[in-house]
């Protein structure tokens, strides 16, 4: 039985949102790239362009390439042979998910109740 800790997963799923945010898949941006060299519209051209430029100041600098770092939805799947200690893996993925988008400056833009009571939860989760 392999033994993984609750602490280990909030560090993963912190690191992973922002990872999302930071750094553009490289078939993305590749994909960018060649959009722009047969893109004819002058102004799609340019807004290519910042985008290609945007994903390089990310990556480089570790920052979000876009102001709008979406929503996590985070799917698990967990074998029979492992155990969580130290926590529930719930509680882990969300501790995760607000680790993640509080140290990486991430906007935050979840609200708890959708409805009727708009509350920004702070941390995305």
């Amino acid at each position: 039985m392999r033994e993984l800790t609750a602490k280990e997963i909030t560090e993963n799923v912190a690191e992973m949102c922002k990872e999302a945010a930071y750094y553009l898949p490289d078939d993305v941006y590749e994909g960018l790239k060649k959009g722009r060299e047969t893109e004819e519209s002058p102004v799609g051209q340019v807004v290519l362009d910042q985008i290609i430029r945007n994903a390089e100041i990310a990556r480089a600098e570790d920052r979000p390439y876009c102001q709008d770092t979406g929503m996590t939805i985070v799917f698990v799947e967990v074998g029979q042979d492992l155990h969580i200690t130290g926590g529930l893996l719930e509680d882990a993925i969300n501790e995760g998910i607000a680790k993640g988008y509080t140290e990486g400056y991430l906007r935050k833009s979840v609200v708890a109740e959708p409805l009727f009571n708009r509350k920004n939860t702070q941390n995305n989760t």
